[in-house]
């Protein structure tokens, strides 16, 4: 029963975090009273590997 409210806490969290990027950095803004949240979330995001426009289009003609 521990494990599952754990894991049910984690994914709560993860995308609790999802959201607040979405909502916020994703766009641009701020999060409103922490603002080192918001640079946390964009230099995380940046580390992550993307594709580009022309990349996601070029494996879809494939």
């Amino acid at each position: 029963m521990t494990a599952i409210i754990l894991i049910m806490l984690l994914a709560l969290a993860v995308s609790v975090a999802v959201v607040a990027y979405v909502a916020f950095p994703h766009r641009g803004e701020e999060i409103p009273g922490a603002p080192w949240l918001g640079d946390a979330m964009r230099k995380g995001v940046e580390r992550l590997p993307t594709l580009d426009e022309d990349q996601h289009h070029d494996r879809h003609h494939v």
